[in-house]
């Protein structure tokens, strides 16, 4: 049979499987064994076993777990109310301030945990309250929770870029680098776009009245706060970037950190083997679900590799004459488009074995395309009708907040993002300067 036609074969099942809300994991497994079987015969199933588990015992795959578990256990930790209370003194006083605040938040909570959720649920319940209080728009409001939350994708430790990076066989500290310009130039274009249309249209995002406003010497003490965070976010991106450990290592260091923190926190050691407890028991539930993925994706793989799925798109585009930035593009558009009804990890799952060897021969940088890879991924968290952060949100707002009014929300921060993923096709040095100087 021609390898094309089974390819179109094998998306069609996906796709029928996916309808009919079987697990992602067993979608791809089993469309991946069944394809394997008819192409190969049973012998060819033989080699599959010692492929999965050599790359379940991968050290790099540890790191998911302790990522997780870190963000487990900082839901519940309190940081979070702690810098917005810091966030509240300082930049109060300015038009649109809380929102930027809240942004800022975001960005230190995604350099902590790594995952999306943690950062949209807390400021949902945190920073939402307090801005719809103070006759802040609901949808600039919501915007800037949903598009901060967002950020945990680009700002490493990230989940998602670990997973890409051991499915692409690239450095996860060097993919980790590529993602912190990215990530602040995406968080600065969201706070220049609160400030400027706060600016513009006070009544948008009004200051905070002048008898609520802090003295300079409570503004001082409220700095304290960032205290914690910055020695979490320490122990785990400077141990990687000094070389001190491994992103692997960094992940245990900060796991500790995170216990440690959680302990000096809680009103006893009661309370405190009481997050820690529940923290591993919901990130074992995540981490298995991720695990069972990514045995799928492999089983999924093996097929692609075996009918030589990318040499063969490679010599269809040079048939046909396109453009490889025309190629480019129209994957970049098939991310988003994915990313409207799936969840991150199935479109990496799909997209990685065939997407990353094409651009790899099509003679583009595959650390570079990771990064444009997550920025997607960001897009797809807010993107309607299934962006997953649309019904973080929703769980979290006010009833009379519908789903419509939350979808309207983002738009101009999906805006922002796709303007940061021009800049960085444009412009890859935005990606690849940092990881060019050190070496890893």
């Amino acid at each position: 049979m021609n390898p094309a036609l089974i390819v179109l074969f094998m998306f069609l099942a996906v796709v029928i499987l996916f309808v009919l809300r079987t697990p992602v994991a067993f979608t791809l497994g089993t469309v991946g064994i069944v394809s394997l079987y008819l192409i190969n015969g049973p012998r060819f199933l033989q080699m599959l076993p010692p492929s999965i588990i050599e790359s379940m015992t991968s050290i790099i795959l540890l790191a998911i777990p302790l990522f997780i578990f870190i963000g487990c256990i900082l839901e519940k930790s309190g940081i979070a109310d702690e810098i917005f209370e810091m966030i509240y003194k300082w930049l109060g006083p300015i038009p649109g301030g809380l929102a930027i605040g809240t942004v800022f938040i975001c960005v230190v909570f995604a350099a902590m945990v790594g995952i999306v959720g943690a950062a949209t649920v807390t400021m949902g319940l945190i920073a939402l309250p307090a801005m719809l209080k103070r006759n802040y728009k609901p949808s600039l409001a919501i915007g800037c929770i949903s598009g901060g939350g967002a950020l945990g994708f680009l700002i490493p430790p990230s989940v998602t870029m670990i997973v890409y990076a051991s499915l692409s066989n690239l450095s996860i500290g060097k993919m980790f680098l590529a993602g912190i310009i990215p990530g602040l130039l995406l968080a600065s274009l969201f706070i220049s776009y609160i400030l400027i249309r706060s600016l513009v249209n006070p009544e948008l995002a009004p200051p905070i009245p002048v008898e609520e406003r802090a003295t300079w010497k409570e503004k001082w003490m409220s700095v304290k706060n960032l205290a914690m965070p910055f020695i979490l976010i320490f122990s785990i991106m400077g141990t990687i970037f000094s070389g001190l450990a491994t992103p692997t290592e960094a992940a245990a260091v900060g796991a500790v950190v995170a216990m440690v923190i959680v302990s000096l926190r809680s009103k006893s050691f009661k309370d405190t083997i009481g997050v820690v407890s529940n923290a591993a028991e919901k990130a074992a539930f995540l981490t298995s679900m991720v695990l069972w993925i990514i045995i799928g994706c492999l089983a999924f793989s093996a097929v692609v590799n075996t009918l030589g799925l990318p040499m063969l798109l490679k010599d269809l585009i040079d048939s046909i004459g396109l453009n490889r930035w025309s190629v480019l593009i129209a994957m970049q558009i098939s991310f988003f488009l994915l990313g409207m009804v799936m969840d991150d990890l199935p479109i990496i799952m799909i997209t990685v074995p065939i997407y990353v060897p094409l651009i790899t021969l099509l003679g583009f940088n595959p650390l570079w395309f990771g990064i444009l890879f997550i920025v997607n991924m960001q897009m797809a968290y807010l993107t309607p009708p299934f962006g997953f952060v649309l019904f973080y949100m929703k769980g979290v707002v006010p009833p009379n907040i519908s789903m419509g009014d939350i979808y309207k929300s983002v738009w101009p921060f999906i805006g922002l993002q796709t303007l940061c993923l021009i800049i960085i096709m444009v412009f890859p040095e935005v990606v690849l300067w940092l990881p060019s100087l050190v070496g890893m």
